[in-house]
């Protein structure tokens, strides 16, 4: 059975994270989470650039 989350659990659980990770560690969290999805985004971009640049003749 699947139940939507609202407002008040979604509080709840938050609140329990806090309380087991702290928010100092949160914080470090979600900066390091922050950092690895810009450096996949770059990656990204840079392969999608080598495939354009392989594409064109060089003269």
């Amino acid at each position: 059975m699947l139940t939507r989350l609202g407002p008040t659990e979604l509080l709840i659980i938050l609140g329990i994270v806090v309380l087991l990770f702290g928010v100092g560690r949160l914080s470090r969290i979600g900066s390091e989470l922050g950092q690895g999805i810009r450096a996949f985004k770059d990656g990204l971009k840079s392969d999608a650039e080598e495939e354009t640049d392989e594409k064109e003749p060089s003269e």
